[in-house]
C-alpha cells in the first residue's frame, strides 16, 4: 500500500457552492493577471490522475488544462503537458466499470482493474524520458508531498517525474518554474496528510520526514517547503493562486462503507450478543456498528467502530460479505481510520492550511479555500440542470478510486479557481460548461 500511496496520493476532494448559475456572459478580461505563461504546480490532482492511475485523457482533462483553455480567451499562452502515450493506466492499472461476480452472486456492475496485458504493453513507451521536449507548464507529479520539493534526487525516485523533469539529481524546486511563469497555481500539501489517512493511520500522526512516506509531514518542514515553492514561483514577479487542503475524510474513499453498515436479523444479532457477552459490545436487529481490531483494548483487542471513525474503500467487500469480517472476524486496523487518527488528520490539515493562507497573503496571491467549500459537498450542486454530489460512482464528481476527480469534477474545481482569481485580480475569465465533460464512463 505504501508504494502505491506514493504515486496515487493526492487529495481528491473538490468543494462546491450549493448551486451553480449558467455560464458567464459579458466581456472577458484577465484583469491584472498576465497569463502569457501559466504554470501549474501540484500533485496527482494537478496531473489529472483519476480511477487509481494516470492516463492520457485524464491529463487532457486536468484542471490546469481546463484553466489554460479559459485563459486563452483572455490572452493566455500555450500550455504544455508531459502527455502519456495512451489511456492505459501508468504506472498502475486503472479502474473501470465492468460486470463481475461477487462472492454472494449474482453478477453486478462495479469497479474492476483494466486489462493487464494492454496496460503492461503500454509501460515501456511511458518510461522513456521526454525531458528534452520540455520544459512543461503542467508540473504536477502524482504522489509528491510539499516536503518532497526540498529533496535532491526526488525526481529520479518517482516514475512520472522521472520521465519529464530536466534534472533528476536536483530537487523538484529546480523544475517547477523553468518557464519563468507570469501566472501560476499551487495546489500542494494534500499528500502530506492524505498518505497517512490512506494507510489507515499506520504511520506517525505528526513529524514525518521525507523518508517516512506514510506519516503526516512535520509542520516546520511543511512551512519551509511552502515558502520555498512560493518564493520560487514569485521570484520574477509572477502572480498566482494558492489552493488549500480539504478535509480528506469527506471524500468517497472514507464514506462509501458506512461505520454503521452491519445489517442484522434478530437471530443474527442474538448470536453475536451471545458470542460477545461480557465484552461491552452489543447488537440489535437492523443497522449496527462493525467489529474492528483495536490493540489498545485490554485483553480482547477488539471493539465496535464508532460514529466519526471511518472504513476505507479498499476494505475487501467479499471479506465483509463472505468471510465474516466485521462480525466474527474483526476488521484489521489498516482498513480503519479511528478517532485518534481522524484527530491527527484534522489537526494537521488546519495547521497546513494556515501556513498556505499565510504564504499567499504574504506574497499578495489569491487564496482558494477549497476546505470551506467542502462543507457544502454533501448537499451537492446543480450545474445547468445536472446534479453532482460526493456519492461513489453515481455522484458524478469523483472517479472510481474514490479520491480523485472525474473530468467533470476537475471542471468544477477549475470553475472555483476561476471564480476566486476573477474576484481577487478583478478579471472576468469565463467559467466552463461542466456538463460538456465526462463523468464516470459506463460500459
Amino acid at each position: 500500500m505504501k508504494n502505491k500511496n506514493l504515486f496515487i496520493a493526492g487529495l481528491a476532494v473538490v468543494a462546491f457552492a450549493s448551486c451553480k448559475p449558467n455560464l458567464d456572459t459579458g466581456v472577458a478580461s484577465a484583469g491584472s493577471m498576465d497569463l502569457a505563461r501559466y504554470v501549474a504546480v501540484g500533485n496527482s490532482l494537478t496531473a489529472g490522475y483519476a480511477d487509481g492511475s494516470l492516463y492520457r485523457s485524464g491529463q487532457e482533462n486536468s484542471y490546469p488544462a481546463i484553466l489554460a483553455q479559459q485563459f486563452r480567451i483572455v490572452g493566455g499562452g500555450d500550455f504544455k503537458t508531459p502527455f502519456l502515450t495512451s489511456d492505459n493506466g501508468f504506472p498502475f492499472r486503472k479502474r473501470v466499470l465492468r460486470i463481475s461476480v461477487p462472492c454472494t452472486g449474482p453478477a453486478a456492475l462495479g469497479p474492476v482493474l483494466e486489462d493487464s496485458a494492454a496496460q503492461v504493453a503500454s509501460l515501456p513507451a511511458n518510461l522513456v524520458s521526454i525531458a528534452d521536449q520540455g520544459p512543461y507548464n503542467n508540473t504536477g507529479v502524482p504522489g509528491i508531498r510539499a516536503i518532497d520539493y526540498l529533496v535532491p534526487g526526488y525526481p529520479s525516485l518517482n516514475p512520472y517525474s522521472k520521465r519529464f523533469f530536466g534534472s533528476l539529481g536536483a530537487s523538484p524546486l529546480a523544475e517547477i518554474n523553468r518557464l519563468n511563469a507570469t501566472f501560476f497555481t499551487a495546489w500542494i500539501g494534500n499528500n502530506d496528510v492524505l498518505a497517512y489517512a490512506l494507510d489507515g493511520g499506520s504511520g506517525k500522526g505528526s513529524d514525518g520526514t521525507p523518508f517516512d512516506q506514510s506519516s503526516i509531514s512535520s509542520i516546520p518542514l511543511f512551512s519551509m517547503a511552502v515558502d520555498s515553492v512560493l518564493d520560487r514561483m514569485t521570484a520574477n514577479g509572477a502572480k498566482g493562486a494558492v489552493v488549500n487542503i480539504p478535509d480528506v475524510t469527506s471524500i468517497p474513499y472514507f464514506n462509501t462503507i458506512p461505520a454503521k453498515g452491519l445489517n442484522l436479523s434478530a437471530a443474527d444479532a442474538a448470536t453475536l450478543n451471545a458470542a460477545y457477552a461480557g465484552t461491552g459490545m452489543s447488537f440489535s436487529e437492523g443497522a449496527n456498528y462493525w467489529v474492528i481490531r483495536d490493540t489498545t483494548v485490554p485483553v480482547i483487542r477488539m471493539r465496535q467502530i464508532t460514529a466519526g471513525e471511518y472504513l476505507i474503500l479498499t476494505l475487501p467487500q467479499d471479506s465483509l460479505k463472505c468471510a465474516r469480517w466485521g462480525t466474527a472476524v474483526p476488521i484489521p486496523m489498516n482498513y480503519v481510520l479511528d478517532a485518534r487518527e481522524v484527530a491527527n488528520v484534522k489537526t494537521a490539515t488546519t495547521a497546513f492550511n494556515n501556513l498556505l493562507k499565510a504564504g499567499a497573503e504574504k506574497r499578495g496571491l489569491a487564496f482558494v479555500d477549497m476546505n470551506t467549500y467542502l462543507k457544502t459537498l454533501n448537499s451537492g450542486i446543480t450545474f445547468n440542470g445536472v446534479s453532482y454530489n460526493a456519492t461513489f460512482v453515481s455522484g458524478g464528481a469523483f472517479s472510481l478510486d474514490g479520491i480523485h476527480l472525474t473530468p467533470r469534477g476537475y471542471a468544477i474545481a477549475a470553475n472555483e479557481i476561476i471564480r476566486t482569481i476573477n474576484s481577487y485580480y478583478k478579471g472576468s475569465i469565463p467559467s466552463v460548461d461542466v456538463n460538456r465533460y465526462d463523468g464516470i464512463k459506463y460500459p
